[in-house]
């Protein structure tokens, strides 16, 4: 069931009203083991190049809320003056083809959201990720690396590569994408991988179906190059900005305090409610100017999730209709594929929200949780995901929200926090319910979404049900 939560203090550090102060005790949460360094490069076989390691070295960050992980923003896309060399460098290589759901990752390795890697996985990086959720960096620190980001080729691919140190890597529709250089093949033990990810080998789990059971048995990993910055042309790019965009535009905004909240389903006020009342807390802690982050992810999401393009259309609706400020909200779309691993995946979505600048991380019931897939129960225990984030190791210096649960007050109609004392007044609209709604054209109680982004929602369940209607052409 979908539920929302409540914010609750015990891992909030509470500001001084000296800005000044403010910063010193912002300062003071980062991890002692995350100096400033260029990235992950130590254990390599082959060591970058002096040219290729200036023309890609990590960028320092203005932001003064929260360092990158690693202590650098490290992003891969190249100049543009080195695109012409570059295109003609990839002509004489193997080339290897991106799946979407690649691409997606190529485009997070390329932005810094995973700062500090500095390409997909090799073998040292993948068994650190996949065994201990975090990989060491060469001067002993830990960063969190919950989830392994990998590239996977056939024995074809292999066997054409042969000895070269470095491949082309070509998008869906066949263009040069980038440049792994230094490559390693290793291994791509998916059973292994599978159970240590999500837990469970169980048949249906959605991002295994889409991107890892038909996939090869090797793994291909290196330092990327991105040709150029990765766009899709779909209407949305604008929303989607980059680590270093994200800062800059909190730094252009004065904002003391960031506070992410992810969401892959449309905002109904029980979120705004969550998001408008954090505010007011962080308010009350003596910042004075918290800006929301709000990210939706936009990589891979299951079939009956509802669409990006809705997503993003019912998001705006929310801020014309008043229900979060625009003054003090950012809307920006996450490139992240989306796992449904639970415990494991959450600890991926706030690493990559430090790599953004954000300082706090609002986290509920079941985050990147799913039911089952063959049995009547959720997957994962959804207390585990919060508790697991307040003690993740390499996530000491963000700030964890925890929540209570908020559901729909039949006696006030409207979104509010639950209380216990009177259960019978509240109704619970999970998001199988609020979607069932929708498609039936029915109207959800009065006070549960703002009117503007119900249409958009009702609007699309009606698009699919003439879709299911029209006749094929013979």
């Amino acid at each position: 069931m979908a539920t929302t939560h409540l914010l609750t203090p015990p891992r909030l550090h509470h500001p001084s009203p000296s800005p000044a102060a403010r910063l010193r005790a912002t300062a003071s949460l980062a991890h002692p083991l995350l100096p400033s360094r260029p990235g992950l490069a130590a254990h390599h076989s082959r060591s970058p190049s002096p040219r290729h390691h200036r023309r890609r070295r990590a960028m320092s960050v203005r932001s003064s809320l929260i360092d990158p992980d690693g202590g650098a923003l490290v992003e891969l896309v190249a100049p543009p003056d080195r695109l012409p060399a570059l295109r003609a460098e990839a002509n004489a290589l193997p080339r290897v083809r991106l799946a979407p759901v690649d691409l997606q990752w190529a485009h997070v390795l390329a932005e810094g959201w995973a700062s500090p890697l500095r390409g997909f996985m090799r073998e040292a990086e993948y068994l650190q990720s996949l065994h201990f959720n975090c990989i060491r960096l060469p001067d002993g620190g830990l960063v969190n690396m919950s989830l392994p980001i990998v590239l996977a080729i056939g024995d074809a691919d292999k066997e054409r590569i042969g000895d070269k140190p470095d491949v082309a890597l070509e998008g869906p529709d066949c263009g040069v994408v980038a440049i792994l250089r230094r490559i390693e093949i290793y291994p791509h033990n998916k059973e292994e991988r599978i159970a240590r990810t999500w837990g469970t080998t169980a048949p249906g789990l959605p991002y295994v179906d889409e991107a890892i059971a038909s996939a090869g048995n090797w793994l291909i990993g290196g330092d990327l190059e991105v040709l150029e910055p990765i766009k899709y042309n779909d209407g949305l790019d604008h929303y989607r900005l980059s680590p270093r965009q994200l800062r800059n535009e909190f730094d252009k905004r004065g904002a003391d305090a960031v506070f992410a909240f992810q969401l892959r389903n449309p905002v109904h006020n029980g979120h705004a409610l969550l998001m408008n009342d954090t505010r007011r807390r962080l308010l009350e802690m003596g910042y004075k100017n918290p800006i929301l982050l709000l990210h939706p992810l936009g990589g891979y999401t299951k079939a009956d999730d509802v669409p990006l393009p809705v997503r993003m259309e019912q998001h705006s609706k929310v801020l014309e209709d008043g229900v979060l400020d625009p003054e003090t909200t950012i809307v920006s779309i996450f490139p992240s594929p989306m796992h449904y691993a639970g415990p494991t995946e959450v600890q991926w979505h706030a690493k990559a929200r430090i790599n953004a600048g954000a300082n706090f991380y609002i986290v509920g019931r079941d985050p990147a949780g799913m039911g089952h897939p063959t049995e009547k129960r959720d997957l994962y225990n959804p207390d585990h995901g919060k508790m697991v984030l307040s003690m993740a190791p390499g996530l000491e210096k963000l700030n964890i929200l925890p929540f209570k649960v908020a559901a729909y007050d039949t006696v006030a109609k409207k979104m509010a926090f639950f209380d216990p004392s009177r259960s019978q007044d509240f109704l619970f609209i999970s998001g199988t319910k609020m979607r069932t709604f929708a498609k039936n054209g029915e109207n959800p109680p009065d006070g549960f979404m703002c009117r503007g982004g119900w249409k958009v929602l009702v609007d699309y369940y009606n698009s699919l049900q003439a879709e299911e209607v029209t006749p094929v052409p013979v």
